[in-house]
């Protein structure tokens, strides 16, 4: 997995995380978070928090006691051992774009099926530069509601080696996970030693967490896996237009998840989630690869680290509807800020388009170039006399080329960039080649990607044990 060295670019002075800090503590004491599970709020109120009906008024002292007690970096487990990550410190994990309820495959956009859900997964697994599907690729509305998760999950466990996020919609469900984990893992000690699930736990903000995702979290945490606590915030709408006060929002929410969760299970896996960009309050459409999305993803990388958390955010987000220059530069204004940010978990790394509602096949490979790009930008360049090249130099002498010097021919396929996308063909041999734009040389390749996939290989007794859970599950649900 990818190792960003580069230095972190902040942006807050003191004085100005001194402001937040003091901003969030006052949201805490004087207005409050809402949780609505009565097991969340008994917690809570066990621990000496200030109680009124379903809303819990914190003392920030206790909050940070809380939050110190989550680990700083952790290992979730792949069943390939070596697509196993590291979440944390400099270490960057991406994760395929999450929760579309539509597809897009060139023209076409159309209600996302299992066929989609399971090639997502298969592309997921085919580029190294993706460390893992996600969770809900797209949602397949072609499987019955109560039961696709069974259906989602296995298809992350067998179509891909890497690790997998699992179902947050109910409690039952995050149970379904955590089980076909232990099957797949060997147990409950081995999925409690190292995580083998990963599930993001969106607040239902402003200052609200709902009982779905609330027992989901319980879940999850009391079993030892880790959950990215995330406010779902778009300035203007569900936090007020203004940057500094949406990120004092962002903290109250998520440090206050975050104090519940190590109530639950002291020392469980936590990220410090953010999902921070504005709303366009022309048409009340959610807006993404805007500046002050990347304004908000500088501080809160910054933000997270002083309260020593992995944290996620950033993706190739965008509003474009379709695979056009907007999307790609909306995605590169949400994607690089999150390489100079450092983001640990990156959700919607490849795929996301027309403001989270499609996953796109297209745009999935115009996504995982900008991330092969931004990785080859973000890896240190090393400086030695080998690299100075001198003995090219006597070899050309001054007027000459490089192009069949014995360096050159030596070094040029692993010191260059090699596009997987991008055409460096001149405009007469384009033309011959049939004039494909972008959108059009992406199908030929996630086409020829998928003729080319090979499931990677699976213990049969685990895999059986793995469909007869699915079956026995589905038929208890009336599916």
């Amino acid at each position: 997995m990818f190792v960003n060295a580069m230095p972190r670019y902040e942006i807050l002075s003191e004085d100005a995380m001194a402001v937040l800090d003091r901003g969030w503590r006052r949201i805490v004491t004087e207005i409050g978070i809402e949780f609505l599970l009565d097991e969340a709020v008994e917690a809570f109120r066990a621990a000496g928090q200030q109680v009124d009906g379903q809303k819990v008024i914190l003392d920030p002292q206790f909050v940070l006691e809380q939050v110190a007690q989550a680990p700083r970096e952790f290992d979730l487990q792949a069943r390939n051992p070596e697509r196993s990550i590291h979440v944390g410190g400099q270490h960057m994990a991406f994760a395929s774009v999450y929760g579309c309820p539509f597809v897009r495959q060139g023209a076409e956009r159309r209600e996302a099926t299992m066929d989609d859900f399971e090639n997502l997964v298969r592309l997921s697994q085919a580029f190294p530069e993706l460390d893992s599907p996600g969770g809900t690729i797209c949602e397949p509305n072609d499987r019955p509601l109560d039961s696709r998760h069974l259906d989602m999950v296995y298809a992350l466990q067998t179509l891909s080696d890497k690790p997998y996020m699992g179902s947050v919609t109910s409690g039952p469900n995050a149970e379904d996970t955590i089980a076909m984990g232990e099957i797949l893992f060997g147990g409950r000690a081995a999925i409690e030693a190292t995580p083998a699930s990963i599930s993001l736990i969106n607040v239902n903000s402003p200052l609200r967490y709902d009982d779905r995702m609330l027992a989901s979290m319980f879940e999850y945490v009391r079993a030892g896996q880790p959950v990215v606590i995330t406010p779902f915030l778009l300035m203007g709408a569900m936090s007020p237009v203004s940057v500094p006060a949406t990120l004092v929002q962002q903290m109250a929410e998520a440090l206050a998840g975050i104090a519940l969760a190590q109530l639950l299970r002291p020392g469980c896996p936590i990220v410090f989630g953010s999902f921070l960009s504005n709303t366009d309050m022309q048409s009340g459409s959610p807006s993404f690869g805007t500046p002050e999305s990347a304004i908000g993803l500088f501080c809160t990388g910054q933000i997270a680290r002083s309260f020593g958390l992995p944290w996620r955010s950033g993706g190739g987000l965008n509003s474009s509807q379709t695979v056009d220059a907007q999307a790609a530069y909306e995605s590169l204004m949400t994607m690089l800020p999150t390489f100079l940010a450092g983001a640990n978990y990156v959700m919607h790394s490849a795929g996301w388009l027309e403001a989270g509602l499609v996953s796109c096949y297209e745009k999935f490979i115009v996504d995982v170039e900008i991330l092969r790009q931004l990785k080859h930008e973000f890896t240190p360049l090393e400086i030695d006399e080998d690299s100075l090249a001198f003995g090219a130099h006597e070899e050309v002498g001054p007027g000459g080329h490089f192009l069949g010097a014995a360096h050159t021919l030596e070094r040029f396929r692993e010191c260059f960039y090699r596009p997987l996308l991008s055409s460096t063909e001149n405009f007469e041999r384009w033309k011959r080649n049939g004039g494909l734009d972008a959108t059009a040389r992406a199908e030929v390749i996630w086409r020829r990607t998928l003729e080319e996939y090979e499931q990677p290989p699976l213990d049969e007794a685990v895999r059986v044990e793995l469909e007869e859970y699915v079956t026995r599950r589905r038929a208890e649900l009336g599916d």
